[in-house]
């Protein structure tokens, strides 16, 4: 009952705003805590309405900046943000190297900002899995916009960014970054692109190669919106009120074409599928952990073959 009440109490401190309810509530997330999925069922039914976007880009394209930058415009209007940074994860601890501290730095005193470092690996539901718990619960807190922030372009990337409305790729000049976008498929799932470090020599040329590959991808499937390419500098934030009104004018075809709610839906889709898939993945490990010594031993001695011993775990499972 005491658990129940302070359960309670808890939902009640993060529906209010409270910023401790908040990072606690993540906290669970991570550990992935018992609590959680009560907290986060009661929640739920609350979230919905954040403007959400997905930032992603190799390292050292500048992503930190622009965000920091884009931050200051939505916070003019008035508008609390959450960002919810997902980076590569420490071996031994499995949480997140970067800190909050660090990245943002000019946001961190903000009221009006939280961020969230979350390690990659270790979260059940995969990748996207905790960060997108966390999302929601920033939405619980009342966060008008919720930034997700991933590291590299690979198919990680591609799961956490494809849970916001809106997708920005953020590539850097004369790095040969398109194509390696296009190689993960992160190409397709972008709905605005950024090269930033506009001031490089090289900016227009990779603009144009950016334009050809999409034109080429626009060909094969016309969809009315053909994804704009913004230059920016996150050093003074020249373009980002640009690459702002690009990223408004995506939402708003998407809300005029009611291809929102189809990408909501698929989004929930994927979410639930990926979460269910973790869940066996890692009850068929503990499985293999725990138990079955004979028939691993059956199948290293070839008496019993690979693929029957797996079809025998996952009916045991």
């Amino acid at each position: 009952m005491a658990k129940d009440t302070k359960e309670n109490n808890i939902v009640e401190r993060l529906l209010s705003g409270d910023r401790r309810a908040l990072a606690r509530v993540i906290s669970k997330i991570e550990r992935e805590d018992e609590e959680a999925k009560e907290i986060v069922a009661e929640v739920y039914p609350k979230t919905g309405n954040a403007i959400t976007i997905g930032f992603t880009g190799p390292p050292g394209v500048g992503k930190s900046s622009i965000i920091a930058k884009l931050i200051k415009l939505y916070r003019a209007e008035g508008k609390k943000v959450g960002i919810v940074s997902v980076d590569p994860s420490s071996p031994f601890s499995k949480g997140a190297i970067l800190g909050d501290r660090i990245r943002l730095s000019d946001h961190f005193l903000d009221s009006g900002v939280f961020i969230r470092s979350m390690g990659s690996r270790g979260h059940l539901g995969g990748l996207a899995g905790g960060s997108r718990l966390a999302a929601l619960a920033m939405e619980a807190a009342g966060f008008d916009v919720v930034l997700y922030e991933t590291v590299g372009v690979g198919q990680g990337e591609v799961e956490v960014a494809s849970a916001a409305d809106t997708v920005v790729l953020a590539l850097q000049p004369g790095s040969g970054d398109a194509v390696q976008a296009l190689k993960a498929g992160v190409m397709e799932i972008a709905d605005v692109f950024c090269i930033n470090k506009a001031d490089n020599p090289q900016a227009k040329n990779t603009k144009s190669e950016v334009r050809q590959i999409l034109e080429i991808g626009h060909e094969l499937d016309p969809d009315p919106w053909f994804p704009p390419i913004v230059l920016t500098r996150g050093d003074n934030g020249e373009g980002v009120e640009e690459l702002k009104g690009e990223i408004e004018n995506h939402r708003a075809h998407l809300e005029k074409t009611g291809k929102m709610e189809e990408r909501r839906r698929a989004a929930v889709k994927e979410f639930v599928v990926s979460w269910a898939t973790s869940r066996l993945e890692k009850e068929m490990k503990e499985r293999l952990n725990d138990e079955d010594v004979e028939m691993m031993e059956a199948v290293y001695e070839r008496r019993l073959d690979p693929i029957s011993a797996s079809e025998k775990i996952y009916r045991k499972v």
